[in-house]
């Protein structure tokens, strides 16, 4: 396998398009499972895709071709460079065609071998784990770690690389007679890391055994609404799928929540508490490739975009709509400012309360654990239907009292943020819906007032 800076190099020399952009991505990866407090599988992985894009100009039109190949035979590279020139030639003209990222810039690490990972990642995480195999309860989870070395090259002249590193993990603990499912009580608890250094895997055992405790007692509960407090985790969960609908030209045409009469919503009012909810490319911990790399176009990001700076941006500041995402043609279309979709989430602007702290101050309602199975039910409102799972409990008078049934919830992230009556210290969460596609969040406890379980499920 040629080293990727080639692949660009060559694709780039091979293309006749007027401009032509290549990216590759090198993927190394390392998983491990567990199942009934025994360890079941490990595995590593490499591969590489990569695309090219050319750009064929008539005048101000522009026409796009874009191919995607997993080979690594250099003598492929040429054929995808022609199909991807087939492809732009009988493409319809682009409406975000734009000029392309200008510059001469190549960054100082463009040279660099790719990132790595392996099974030894894991090594501290499975010798705490032991200890949880030890105990009576009985413990499945799943260990990632992903590595993907992106080279960007454009025939500008950009050379863009970034490193990003991403992990989780993921703990399900169950105690209770297995032969009799309804003795069973069941919780979840995650993280998500860079490299597994970071994560506290007897913390995370700790909660685990705190939440399959409270399930000891048991209570029914109708559908209504509760006051109720979500951990960072659940409130991951809501404002991720928010900030994918914040995309500007659907907000401007009347297609999402973010619109109104004549408009956006940008400059509304939420909520008097100055929540903050943003995206930053070097936010510690929960660092993000600071460059647009797109093979394609959507509402929020465009291939004419490759290789422009991502920077931080405020969704929401101090309580008040404040951005939404503009590729530069959307941005050009609206007189907005152009801005980049960020690959983390982070909420700040709370006090210093944590979890703990919520409940010892709750007369009565539910501590919301998880989320599960979340989808759009309208997106006029953002209205999201959804299910809980593995741990909802009642507090009473200060304290958790016991585990309640399972619910439906019918509730709008943005509606959330306007209804929110309390928000606590901002920590690093995993979100337990979206972790397969987001793992970097930070996110502070909340309490909404009146949440909407709005019907009793069955599920366990």
């Amino acid at each position: 396998m040629i080293p990727a800076q080639e692949v660009v190099d060559r694709a780039l020399s091979a293309s006749r398009a007027d401009e032509a952009i290549v990216i590759v991505i090198d993927e190394n990866e390392a998983s491990l499972r567990w199942a009934g407090n025994s360890m079941t599988t490990n595995g590593v992985s490499s591969s590489r895709t990569w695309t090219v894009v050319s750009i064929v100009r008539d005048g101000t039109t522009a026409k796009v071709g874009s191919v995607t190949s997993s080979s690594i035979d250099p003598d492929d590279i040429a054929g995808i460079v022609a199909a991807s020139e087939d492809a732009a030639r009988s493409a319809e003209p682009s409406m975000d065609a734009m000029p392309l990222i200008a510059g001469d810039v190549v960054d100082e690490d463009w040279a660099n071998e790719p990132g790595s990972t392996g099974i030894e990642v894991f090594s501290g995480l499975a010798g705490d784990l032991a200890a949880g195999f030890d105990g009576a309860d009985r413990l499945y989870g799943f260990a990632h770690h992903q590595v993907h070395s992106i080279w960007l090259g454009t025939s500008t002249g950009l050379r863009r690389h970034f490193v990003q590193p991403t992990g989780s993990v993921e703990i399900n603990g169950k105690r209770g007679d297995a032969s009799d499912p309804g003795s069973v009580a069941s919780a979840w608890a995650g993280a998500g890391t860079l490299d597994f250094s970071d994560v506290n895997v007897p913390n995370l055992l700790s909660e685990l055994d705190r939440r399959l405790g409270w399930a000891a007692t048991r209570f029914d509960l109708p559908a209504g609404r509760y006051e109720t407090l979500m951990p960072p985790s659940t409130v991951a969960d809501m404002m991720i799928y928010l900030v994918w609908t914040m995309e500007g030209r659907g907000a401007h045409e009347g297609h999402t929540a973010l619109s109104r009469a004549g408009g956006t919503r940008i400059g509304e009012r939420l909520n008097t508490i100055p929540l903050t909810l943003y995206s930053d490319p070097n936010a510690t911990g929960l660092g993000y490739t600071p460059f647009v790399v797109s093979g394609a176009s959507s509402e929020s990001i465009s291939v004419f975009d490759n290789g422009m700076p991502a920077e931080r941006v405020d969704w929401v500041r101090d309580g008040v709509i404040n951005a939404l995402a503009y590729p530069r043609a959307a941005a050009k279309e609206f007189d907005a400012v152009p801005t980049v979709p960020g690959d983390n989430l982070l909420l700040d602007g709370g006090s210093t309360a944590t979890i703990d702290d919520m409940v010892a101050r709750t007369e009565r309602g539910l501590l919301l654990t998880t989320l599960w199975y979340i989808r759009e039910v309208d997106p006029a409102t953002l209205l999201l239907t959804g299910l809980t799972r593995d741990g909802v409990y009642l507090v009473e008078d200060g304290e958790v009292r016991g585990a309640v049934n399972n619910f439906r919830f019918n509730e709008s992230p943005l509606d959330l943020l306007r209804r929110v009556t309390e928000a606590g210290a901002t920590e690093p969460t995993l979100p337990r819906e979206w972790k397969d596609w987001f793992t970097r969040a930070a996110m502070p406890p909340l309490r909404i007032p009146d949440f909407h379980m709005s019907s009793v499920s069955q599920a366990t």
